[in-house]
């Protein structure tokens, strides 16, 4: 990384000139913008908070059948997934119904927790909390902005319950988070986990109007696309919108407090995951930060990390991610985040460019993808390069420069 004693005398065209013109273009973006990563921040208070505090005072609910299981303390729910896993075996049916009933924020958001209890947890969760904006909608003491917010709000809890959808976690605190699951995670061999960038929250988790700029658009493209290229094949795919992301551009998009936040929820996820499940990482524009970050600690079980549109990943090297996934990488040429400076320095910026040739990534081709929000478009050469990545079909995939990505494939 670029540091302060390394800037010397900046000349045009050197690495400390491009250090001093990626603060310039932050500070300006931070006044023009009104520092935009104040805006929606996530407090400690809210359902979940609540939820958590009333489980680490609780006891397992004692049920007919139950025996000597009844009155027993509760776990940790950010434990280790292996111990909750044990914990939630142990119990009988009724009673794992009934924690998710009492909990079920705590029992939806648990890694370790059997995926269809996880369902079925956050169908509760989504039902109360899309009942509770149906009365802030008609609340007096709101602004009428306020109520539509509410508004928006209850219409998006409705669609997350519509069509027997997965939702494997869901926080409404703040600007919400969610996952959705694409196929059956449960049984799949290979699971991709879509990271997506700036401005996802719970009302931008889908947007139909421009379905493949949006998380759950690029899962299901990418689920689909996957299906395609290997139809007998126990594959899932993830939307993982479950960390806080940047509001805008501004401080939050150009530091990586954010992304050291989310890789730690991000290992969360992975560590949750059966340890015998391949997984893959495609992480767009910040949500490439947040899987360098992650990287360094993420369970061999990931075999894979490819990143487009990149900002950097925090690294000036592959190498330096300390992974032994693999590292693949791409860009449109028409992605305006090619023209932001690719340093790092005093905190501000990325790093590396993951797609220049000093990087040590595994350059693949975003053929069709038009811009920075394109590569999951049906159709695509950057959707079916992330779908061969996700099944394991690498020998196939599309280099950006002749067949140099698949050099050194096993």
């Amino acid at each position: 990384m670029t540091s302060f004693s390394e800037l010397g005398s900046p000349s045009p065209g050197s690495t400390a000139w491009r250090a001093l013109l990626a603060l310039a273009v932050v500070f300006v973006l931070l006044a023009t913008t009104g520092w935009t990563a104040m805006r929606n921040q996530r407090g400690s208070d809210g359902p979940l908070a609540a939820e958590l505090t009333a489980w680490r005072k609780g006891h397992l609910p004692a049920v007919a059948g139950g025996g000597s299981l009844g009155g027993r303390a509760l776990p940790d729910p950010s434990g280790p997934p292996r111990r909750l896993a044990r914990f939630l075996d142990s119990l009988t049916a009724a009673q794992r119904d009934r924690l998710a009933r009492r909990y079920p924020l705590v029992v939806g958001n648990m890694n370790g927790a059997p995926v269809e209890l996880r369902y079925r947890a956050n169908r509760i969760a989504l039902a109360r909390a899309r009942d509770a904006e149906r009365k802030r909608m008609h609340d007096g003491g709101l602004t009428p902005l306020g109520r539509q917010d509410a508004g928006r709000r209850m219409h998006r809890y409705e669609e997350l319950l519509s069509g027997g959808r997965q939702i494997l976690a869901f926080d409404p605190t703040g600007s919400g988070r969610a996952a959705e699951v694409f196929g059956d995670l449960e049984h799949a061999a290979r699971v991709s986990v879509v990271v997506p960038g700036v401005d996802t929250d719970i009302l931008s988790f889908e947007k139909p109007g421009r379905a493949y700029s949006a998380v759950a658009g690029m899962a299901r493209a990418l689920y689909n696309a996957e299906r395609v290229v290997d139809p007998r094949g126990k594959n899932a795919v993830i939307a993982w919108a479950d960390y806080t992301s940047p509001s805008g551009i501004g401080m939050d998009a150009a530091t990586g407090r954010l992304a050291a936040q989310g890789a730690l929820r991000l290992r969360a996820l992975v560590n949750g995951l059966p340890e015998l499940t391949r997984v893959s990482l495609m992480c767009h524009s910040y949500g490439s930060v947040v899987c360098g970050v992650a990287a360094r600690d993420l369970a061999p079980k990931v075999t894979d990390i490819a990143v487009a549109g990149s900002p950097g990943m925090r690294a000036d090297h592959a190498s330096d991610l300390g992974t032994s996934a693999r590292v693949w990488a791409m860009r449109d040429s028409g992605d305006w985040i090619q023209d932001i400076p690719h340093v790092e320095l005093g905190g501000l910026g990325h790093g590396a460019d993951p797609v220049s040739s000093g990087f040590g990534a595994r350059v693949l081709s975003a053929d069709g993808a038009q811009g920075h929000a394109g590569y999951f478009v049906p159709g695509t050469t950057s959707l079916d390069n992330f779908a061969r990545v996700g099944v394991g079909s690498l020998r196939s995939v599309s280099c950006a420069d002749g067949d140099s990505c698949r050099t050194g494939l096993s």
